[in-house]
Order: C-alpha cells, then sequence, then structure tokens
C-alpha cells in the first residue's frame, strides 16, 4: 500500500527527481569535457560540485510514481449509450504513441506542496475552503492571512486523493510540474503557462477556450522526446484503465480492474476486483470517517498497465468536451454507483465546478531514458578522459624531445 508523504515510488518518478535532474547536469558536464572545457582537474572538480548542489537543492520536491503504457497504435472502441452506457457515444482508447500515467490520484499531500510553493497570496484560487471543512474534504487547512498563506494536510489524508479541484487547478497543477516546481506567486513562470496558458482565466468560458494539445501535438513530444506532463486525455484514461495490453488487439476489459465483473468493496481485497463506490446498503464511508481511500489501498485491483483507482475513489479530469460546455469526468466516485466505474460511462461537467467527489490524475510522455542519457555522457566522459591522456602522452614526448 502506498501510506508515505514522500511519496516513495518503485516505478518511475517524475521526470523532474533529483536523479533525472542529476543526469541532466552529468550530460552538460560531459560535453564541457569533450570541448576540453575545463582542462583543470580542478575546474572538472567544481562542474562535478554542482550535480551535488542541484539535487540537494531539489530534494525536496515531490515526485508522482508513474507507470509506461505501451502497445502504441491500439485499436479503440465504442463507449457510451451504444455501449450501454452513459453519455455520448466514441470510440476511445485508441493512442498512437506510448506515454506514461500516474499510478495514483494526485494526492492530498501533494496538492498541499503545491499549494506552499504558489499559493502564499492564492491569486487565482487553488485552495477552496471545503477540503478543509467538509467531512468528505480532503482535511487540507489553510493558516494566516493572504500574502502569507501556508497550508498543511491532517493525519492520515496525505496520501488520499486531493479533491475539491476545478479542472483549471488542475490544469495549474500540471503546469507547476511542467515548470520544475517552482516556489513564488501565480503567474507565468509558476502556473499561467507551462503544458497549458490559462492567463488568469478561472470561470467556465476562460477554461473551455484553453487550448489543450492534440493527441498529434502529444505523438510528436512523445516521438521527439519532448517531457510534457499532462491531464489525461480521455483515450489516455480509458487505455491505461480498460485496455489489455499486450498487443494492438488485445480487447478491453468492462472495469478498470482487470475485470468484466463489476467489482466489490473489500478493503482488504485479498481476491482483488474491489473499488470505493457507493451502494447505498454497504458501510459509508467506507472507510470508517474517511470518504476516500489510500492511494493503492486496493492493492490486487490494478489495471492491466498498473494503475490504481481509476475507478471509485473520486472522478477524475480528462481533457475531452463532451456537451460542448462541460469538460470529462471518468471512473466514478466514492459516491457513485458501480455502473459509472464501466467503460462504457462517460461524464462531463463545468471546468470551473470544485466538488467533493472530483479530483486529477496527471500523465507524461516519455523523455529519452536516464539510462540512454547515463550512457551518452559515459561514453562523453570516457571520450574526454582519452582525449586528456593523449595530451599528457604529447606533452610527455615533447619533454623527451628538448
Amino acid at each position: 500500500m502506498f501510506d508515505q508523504f514522500s511519496i516513495r515510488s518503485s516505478c518511475r518518478a517524475a521526470r523532474w527527481s533529483a536523479a533525472g535532474l542529476a543526469l541532466r547536469w552529468v550530460m552538460w558536464i560531459a560535453v564541457l569535457l569533450l570541448l576540453g572545457l575545463p582542462t583543470r582537474v580542478a575546474d572538472a572538480q567544481r562542474l562535478t560540485t554542482l550535480v551535488a548542489f542541484a539535487v540537494a537543492s531539489k530534494a525536496d520536491m515531490i515526485t508522482i510514481a508513474t507507470v509506461p503504457v505501451g502497445n502504441a497504435g491500439n485499436v479503440g472502441e465504442l463507449s457510451g449509450p451504444g455501449a450501454g452506457g452513459y453519455g455520448t457515444d466514441r470510440i476511445c482508447g485508441a493512442v498512437s504513441y506510448n506515454y506514461d500515467i500516474a499510478k495514483y490520484e494526485t494526492t492530498a499531500g501533494q496538492y498541499t506542496a503545491f499549494l506552499n510553493a504558489v499559493g502564499s497570496t492564492d491569486t487565482y484560487g487553488l485552495y477552496n475552503t471545503r477540503m478543509w471543512s467538509d467531512t468528505s474534504g480532503c482535511k487540507i487547512q489553510r493558516a494566516n492571512s493572504s500574502g502569507s498563506y501556508t497550508y498543511s494536510v491532517a493525519a492520515g489524508y496525505a496520501n488520499r486523493p486531493v479533491n475539491f479541484v476545478s479542472f483549471g487547478d488542475a490544469m495549474r497543477f500540471t503546469n507547476w510540474l511542467q515548470n520544475g516546481q517552482p516556489t513564488g506567486e501565480q503567474n507565468s513562470t509558476t502556473t499561467e503557462s507551462g503544458t497549458y496558458t490559462l492567463s488568469g482565466g478561472t470561470t467556465n468560458t476562460a477554461l473551455m477556450a484553453v487550448a489543450v494539445p492534440d493527441a498529434t501535438q502529444r505523438a510528436t513530444w512523445a516521438a521527439t522526446g519532448s517531457a510534457h506532463w499532462l491531464l489525461t486525455s480521455e483515450d489516455e484514461f480509458y487505455k491505461a484503465a480498460y485496455y489489455k495490453g499486450g498487443g494492438t488487439n488485445a480487447g478491453y476489459w468492462d472495469y478498470p480492474t482487470s475485470s468484466n465483473t463489476a467489482p466489490g468493496r473489500d478493503l482488504a481485497d485479498a481476491l482483488g476486483n474491489n473499488a470505493n463506490y457507493y451502494t447505498g446498503y454497504d458501510p459509508y464511508p467506507i472507510d470508517s470517517d474517511k470518504f476516500t481511500t489510500l492511494a493503492g489501498e486496493f492493492q490486487s485491483s490494478a489495471s492491466p498497465y498498473g494503475t490504481f483507482d481509476q475507478g471509485g475513489n473520486v472522478w477524475e479530469w480528462n481533457d475531452a468536451i463532451i456537451s460542448g460546455s462541460g469538460v470529462g469526468l471518468r471512473g466514478g466516485s466514492f459516491d457513485s454507483a458501480k455502473r459509472t466505474l464501466a467503460s462504457s460511462y462517460r461524464k462531463d461537467i463545468d471546468p470551473q465546478n470544485e466538488l467533493n467527489y472530483v479530483g486529477f490524475r496527471v500523465a507524461s510522455v516519455p523523455e529519452p531514458s536516464t539510462f540512454v542519457l547515463f550512457g551518452v555522457g559515459a561514453v562523453i566522459v570516457l571520450g574526454w578522459t582519452g582525449r586528456q591522456q593523449s595530451r599528457k602522452a604529447k606533452a610527455t614526448r615533447s619533454r623527451r624531445g628538448k
């Protein structure tokens, strides 16, 4: 079970984690070495020290545990009323590129770190007071006054999903990740640009006007190794949740627990195929006085790609425009019936809504493997070492010839 606010991960961490940052510094230093700068060991040592400094300065960054979603070019399937569900009919799940998706929903702990980084004034209302006051809120509390706001999350809630977030809040969190998790006011360097250009927009009209990267743009980023954090597209969410994997025509499960049978609600999850949703007769809230479950609570109920809670817990924003004025939600919640967890169920709401049953999950298009970066850096460093040895040999021969 995922239950530490340190956001430890056994899979891929955030692309802008300390380890990834260190590899980038190694690459730059290696290039300088290959070019012959610096030429003294002392200079090289000083540059190498920058790696340790860079890693230390980013040690408090959050990480996002992700899983890879492969089988690019898979076929989609019908979702909506024509498939026995809800919403409008659409072929969903076909994705032409490989990508990564968050293993868990964005947590209250991660969102608290975001608020503390950019919410001292909270110009665009990233915090909703009901996060704390509502009985089903994620229990993030705000202290002090505007200009010096600070945020904390109650014990036992850091690794449960954030809720009471709008589509705009989710895009701003994603921009913050894309910009390297900076600290400062909410502006173009932190929340207002990055993957999405919001320019201060918070209304339904303004949020609907935000340009969302389409499948072609995402595929280009994936092909060129241009790393971007994103909210999931509907197809990215659908594939990660329901596609069986193993090929490009493998078919889909009906539920995101790798099953065609509706899940149960057993927290012990010994046999798998369980989720957090509402029945009207089972214990509610599901976890004592807590309406949502810990990330990965249903440890035996992963999707085929290894994600958790894509069904139940909280509805998750995706970037589909379904009804012309509503933004897509997928997956159902602790407050909705089991049918809403099905692959056939499409839902949308106004993008400025901040509701107790809505959260989000992020995705990323991959960058070149860190192992590739490390390998290239090692080759360059070895090349510089050989070059330095050659210079020394020439100098020795020159002295002997005198």
